[in-house]
């Protein structure tokens, strides 16, 4: 049959993308992905792949999930084929059968991924058939071996070199910003209103990494205040009525907000690569700042204080979280001590926030109270925020420490805060 023919066959048959869903079984799908495995011009395989993701895009989870139960069962590699080439290799030891080698060991699977990514604005459609995986995979452990071949075909498809930063303004197009508005995970975006106090004021500003094939979708944004002072409450920066800092007067470059935006990119990290790049674009664009440092939440603080056992306090014994609910002044000893010292079975940090910005080899700066008043922040932390200091010379050995020994840089007065803890925390 002839490329064209072959092309219009598949437009033509009953499993066509523009049929309802109602006149398709489950079959179709499978039918052109099989179809897919075995496609060999460019052409005809990017349309089949192009089919393939419209139907998927239609299917209920309950599909899904048989769709992908399909994928692990009918594109799983060959173990005898494996064992073969394997045995090959080692008897010729020659590029010829280290080559069959890695084609066998590789499941089919992975073949097809890299064929549906064919398809015309694909990777985006990619990335929300991930999303749904990880979701499944929650109660169909099955699936993870999937997303191993998935993940790191993602890690390839968007490491650093393919990566553009954009600024993101008030100016920008109206449905980047809608996405602002969505995709913002850290502090809500409540209003057009609230997103041009982020946007617009000359001493505001936000940077996102965006991808070639997905040119309309931020992959993670960050949101800066350029200010004179260092910010010790979020509600201060996002203030309708402060005052805008000249340029001359910037002195700290406050990152208060980082958001990754795509779930199917779960486990792909960029924001390291984001903070160091807008460092360097800012220190371009505004040569007065000295600091680049966060004002960033605790989300697990509220929950760890839960967790611990109850103490005696003057005599009546009160669980901890309680205790710091009614009690203010042990918030930043509390904060300190988990920070520093709740750590999880690898003996990383409890806090996510705390592992991605240590990893990243910043260290703890300041603690600070009433700093987020917002319902979810007092109810994730009771209102605690903390600076992670970005201090250049010291960046590369804060994070081998930190990720060879689990080392946490911290200031002076950060340590003394761990230390008074013990007060209230004879356990910790």
């Amino acid at each position: 049959m002839s490329t064209i023919s072959h092309i219009l066959g598949h437009f033509f048959r009953p499993t066509n993308w523009f049929l309802s869903s109602s006149t398709r079984s489950d079959s179709d799908i499978r039918v052109l992905s099989s179809d897919l495995l075995s496609a060999k011009g460019e052409v005809s395989g990017a349309t089949i792949a192009r089919q393939i993701l419209n139907q998927y895009r239609e299917l209920e989870d309950e599909g899904k999930l048989s769709y992908f139960q399909f994928i692990l069962a009918e594109m799983d590699f060959d173990s005898a084929g494996v064992k073969s080439a394997l045995s090959n290799y080692t008897t010729h030891h020659n590029a010829k059968s280290y080559g069959q080698f890695i084609a066998a060991a590789q499941p089919q699977w992975r073949q097809f991924f890299r064929r549906l990514n064919e398809a015309p604005d694909a990777t985006f459609d990619l990335v929300n058939m991930r999303a749904d995986l990880l979701r499944l995979m929650r109660a169909h452990s099955e699936l993870e071996v999937i997303d191993i071949d998935l993940r790191d075909l993602f890690l390839s498809w968007f490491n650093r070199g393919f990566l553009v930063l954009r600024p993101i303004s008030w100016s920008s197009p109206a449905s980047i910003l809608e996405k602002i508005i969505t995709y913002e995970a850290v502090h809500e975006i409540s209003s057009w209103d609230d997103l041009r106090r982020r946007l617009q004021p000359s001493d505001r500003c936000c940077f996102a990494f965006f991808h070639p094939a997905m040119p309309d979708e931020p992959l993670i944004f960050v949101e800066v205040a350029l200010t004179d002072n260092l910010p010790a409450s979020v509600q201060t920066i996002l203030a309708q009525d402060g005052e805008v800092t000249s340029g001359e007067d910037m002195d700290y470059a406050v990152f208060y907000s980082i958001s990754n935006c795509q779930k199917g990119l779960a486990g792909i990290s960029f924001g390291n690569a984001l903070i160091k790049t807008v460092v360097e674009e800012l220190k371009q664009q505004y040569p007065s700042i000295k600091h680049y440092l966060t004002l960033s939440p605790l989300p697990g603080f509220a929950k760890w204080l839960a967790s611990l056992p109850a103490q005696d306090h003057d005599g009546v014994k009160q669980d901890i979280l309680t205790l710091a609910t009614n009690h203010e002044q042990i918030r930043k000893p509390l904060a300190a001590a988990y920070l520093s010292q709740a750590k999880r079975e690898n003996g990383m940090p409890v806090d996510p926030v705390a592992r991605f910005h240590l990893g990243n080899g910043a260290r703890i700066h300041q603690l600070h109270i009433d700093a987020d008043t917002s319902d979810r922040g007092m109810k994730q932390s009771l209102g605690v925020m903390v600076n992670y200091l970005y201090q250049p010379d010291e960046l590369i050995e804060n994070h081998e420490n930190f990720v060879n020994a689990g080392t946490i840089k911290a200031d002076k007065a950060v340590k003394d805060y761990a230390q008074k803890a013990k007060t209230y925390l004879p356990t910790v």
